[in-house]
C-alpha cells in the first residue's frame, strides 16, 4: 500500500513531464506545418520546376530558399521535380548540398508527389542530421509539377531533456528510439528487431546507415504499474513507464522515471513506522513514570499561572493604549497623504493652465484667422445671393462650416487638455496622443517659427499610461523645445518613438543651447526654471517627471553630441489586462 502511493506520485510527476515534452514537440512542429504550401506558391519556385534547366532561375531560387531558411530558422528547404531530383536547396553552397540529389525513395516525397501534404522524420542520408520533414506538392494549373520540403532541426528540444531521474525518448512505430536525452539509447529499439520491422525501416532509409540494435529491456509490473528494467554499464535499473502517442507526427513520446527513489522511500517509511511504534511505547512508559511527579508540580504551576495572568492583563492594557495612539497617528498620516495627493493634482492642473496661458496669444491669433475669414465669406455670400450666384454662395457656406469645424477642433483639444485628469492607467496609443498634442502645440510652434518632425515607428505597441496626462507631458516638453529654439537659425524639433528592450522610448530633441551639466539633477525640481520672470512657474518638468514616474516609466535629459537637449521618455508596454480593458 505504501509503495503503491509512492508509485502513483511518481506516475503523476512523470505524466507532467510527458505533457511538457509533448507540448514542446508539438509546438515546435506546428510552427512549420503550413509553410511548405505557402512557399510552393512563389513564382520563382513554380517557374523553376517548369524549367529546371534554367540556371538563372536556379540561382535566384537557391538564394531565396537560403534567405527563407535563415529567417525561419529551419534546417533545410529544398525543391524537387516529379522524378525526385533536387533542383534547388537552401544549402546549395555548402559541402553537403542537396542539389542534384534524388530523394524519390522517401515517403514524404511520394505522398507530396501524389498531391498530399506529407510529414516524415528521419536521419538525413546526405547531411547525416536528424530532422522532421514537411512536404507539399507544387501544383500549377491543376497539375503537380514538383515537391517542396522543409526539414526542421529537433536537436534543441532534445538537448533540453538532459538526464537525471526522468529519461525522455521518442520512438517510431517500429519501437526504434529516434530522439532521446540519453545518447547511448539513440537508434536502439525497445521492441524486438524482427525482419519485418527492419525491412520497413530500410525501405524508407529512415535511419540511413545508422546501426540499429535492441535495448536490453525486461518488462515487468510493480504494485500495479508497468515498469521497465534496462541493463547498462552501471548495472540494471528499473524505470516507471509513461507514454503518449503523437499520431500526426507518427511517433510515441515516452518518459521513464527511475523507481530507485520509490523503493528507497518505501523502505524509509516502513523503518519510520517501526521506529514510531518503538518511540510510542517508550513515551507511554515515560508518561506513566512522570505522572506522579506531574501531580506534585500542578500546585506550583497553578500559582505561577495566576501570577502570569496578572502580568498579561497589565501588559494587555499597556498594548491597548499604544494601539490607540498608533491608530490616531495612522488616521493623521492618511489625511496628510490625501492632502498631498490633492496638492499634487492641483499643481499638475496649475502647470497645464500656466502652459495654456503662455500659448493664449498664439492660440488667439490661430482662432482670429478663421473668424476673420468666416466673416469675409459671410459678407461675400450675401452679395452673391443678391446677384443670384447661388453655387458660389453655397461654396462660401461650405468654407465657413470648415472654418467653424477647425475652431471647434482646437477648442475640444484645449478643453481636454485643461480638464483635471481622473483617469486610470490603461492601454494608450502613442500615435493618437501625439495627434492630439500637435493640435495644442501647433500655435506655439507657429509663433516660434519652429519645425516639428515626428517619427513614430508603426510597430510601437500601446503603452501603459493615461492619455490626458501623457499628452500634458508631451505638450510641456515640446513647448519647452519651442522656447529653446526660438530666434535661432536652426529651429528644428525632432520627436522619435521606438521599441527598445521591451520598452517604448520617446526622444524629443531640439537644436537650442542644451542643458548645462550643473543643472541636470535640478531641472526636474519644482519651481526650478531657466526662463525669465513671468515666463513659467518652474512646474512643467517637475510635473512631467512625476507623471511618467506614476506610469512606471522614467524621464531624463541629456545633451546631444551635435548640440541641443534630448529629453528621453521611457514607458512600459501595456499588459494583456490593460489591452482588454481598453477594448
Amino acid at each position: 500500500m505504501i509503495a503503491r502511493g509512492y508509485m502513483e506520485e511518481a506516475e503523476a510527476q512523470a505524466a507532467t513531464t510527458l505533457r511538457l515534452a509533448v507540448s514542446a514537440l508539438g509546438g515546435h512542429l506546428k510552427r512549420y506545418e503550413a509553410l511548405p504550401a505557402l512557399i510552393a506558391d512563389q513564382q520563382n519556385v513554380e517557374a523553376l520546376v517548369v524549367d529546371p534547366g534554367n540556371e538563372a532561375l536556379r540561382t535566384v531560387t537557391n538564394r531565396y530558399l537560403k534567405e527563407i531558411n535563415l529567417l525561419l530558422k529551419s534546417s533545410d528547404i529544398y525543391v524537387m521535380t516529379t522524378d525526385g531530383n533536387t533542383v534547388a536547396a537552401s544549402n546549395y553552397d555548402s559541402p553537403v548540398s542537396f542539389v542534384g540529389e534524388n530523394f524519390s525513395y522517401r515517403p514524404y516525397f511520394q505522398e507530396a508527389a501524389a498531391g498530399r501534404q506529407s510529414r516524415f522524420y528521419a536521419l538525413g542520408t546526405t547531411s547525416s542530421k536528424r530532422g522532421y520533414y514537411f512536404g507539399s506538392p507544387i501544383e500549377i494549373a491543376g497539375a503537380i509539377r514538383g515537391v517542396i520540403v522543409f526539414k526542421v532541426d529537433i536537436d534543441m528540444i532534445e538537448a533540453s531533456w538532459g538526464g537525471g531521474d526522468d529519461r525522455i525518448f521518442v520512438s517510431d512505430p517500429e519501437g526504434i528510439i529516434f530522439m532521446t536525452g540519453s545518447p547511448e539509447w539513440l537508434y536502439a529499439s525497445i521492441l524486438p528487431l524482427t525482419s519485418d520491422r527492419i525491412a520497413r525501416t530500410e525501405t524508407s532509409r529512415r535511419y540511413a546507415d545508422a546501426k540499429l540494435r535492441e535495448l536490453p529491456i525486461v518488462r515487468a509490473s510493480f504494485v500495479g504499474h508497468d515498469v521497465m528494467r534496462i541493463s547498462g554499464d552501471q548495472g540494471e535499473k528499473e524505470y516507471l513507464v509513461v507514454s503518449q502517442p503523437m499520431s500526426e507526427a507518427g511517433w510515441t513520446v515516452n518518459v521513464l522515471m527511475d523507481t530507485s527513489s520509490v523503493h528507497a522511500q518505501t523502505k524509509t517509511t516502513i523503518a519510520a513506522i517501526l521506529l514510531t511504534l518503538c518511540l510510542t511505547a517508550l513515551v507511554l512508559a515515560t508518561i506513566l513514570q512522570r505522572r506522579a511527579r506531574l501531580n506534585e508540580r500542578m500546585q506550583l504551576q497553578a500559582e505561577a499561572r495566576n501570577e502570569l495572568e496578572s502580568r498579561v492583563a497589565e501588559r494587555t492594557a499597556d498594548l491597548a493604549r499604544v494601539n490607540s495612539r498608533i491608530e490616531e497617528e495612522i488616521a493623521e498620516r492618511r489625511l496628510t497623504e490625501q492632502r498631498l495627493r490633492q496638492t499634487q493634482a492641483d499643481l499638475i492642473q496649475a502647470g497645464k493652465l500656466a502652459g495654456l496661458g503662455q500659448m493664449s496669444a498664439a492660440l488667439s491669433h490661430e482662432l482670429n484667422q478663421p473668424l476673420a475669414a468666416a466673416k469675409t465669406y459671410a459678407e461675400t455670400t450675401s452679395v452673391l445671393i443678391d446677384l443670384g450666384r447661388i453655387a458660389e454662395a453655397n461654396d462660401n457656406v461650405r468654407r465657413i462650416s470648415s472654418l467653424i469645424d477647425r475652431m471647434a477642433s482646437i477648442g475640444k483639444h484645449l478643453r481636454n487638455f485643461a480638464r483635471k485628469p481622473n483617469e486610470k492607467l490603461g492601454a494608450v496609443s502613442l500615435e493618437d496622443v501625439m495627434h492630439d498634442t500637435l493640435e495644442i502645440v501647433a500655435a506655439r510652434l507657429k509663433a516660434a517659427d519652429a519645425v516639428l518632425e515626428v517619427d513614430i515607428d508603426p510597430l510601437v505597441p500601446a503603452v501603459k499610461a493615461g492619455a490626458v496626462r501623457l499628452q500634458q507631458v508631451l505638450v510641456n516638453i515640446i513647448t519647452n523645445a519651442a522656447d529653446a529654439v526660438e530666434g535661432l537659425d536652426d529651429r528644428r524639433i525632432d520627436v522619435r518613438a521606438r521599441l527598445e528592450d521591451d520598452k517604448v522610448v520617446v526622444r524629443v530633441r531640439d537644436r537650442g543651447p542644451g542643458v548645462a551639466a550643473a543643472i541636470h539633477e535640478r531641472i526636474f525640481d519644482p519651481f526650478f526654471t531657466t526662463k525669465g520672470v513671468g515666463k513659467g512657474l518652474g512646474l512643467g518638468l517637475s510635473i512631467s517627471y512625476n507623471i511618467i514616474k506614476d506610469f512606471g516609466g522614467s524621464l531624463t535629459v541629456a545633451d546631444h553630441p551635435e548640440g541641443g537637449a534630448v529629453f528621453r521618455i521611457e514607458l512600459e508596454l501595456a499588459g494583456e489586462n490593460l489591452l482588454e480593458a481598453a477594448e
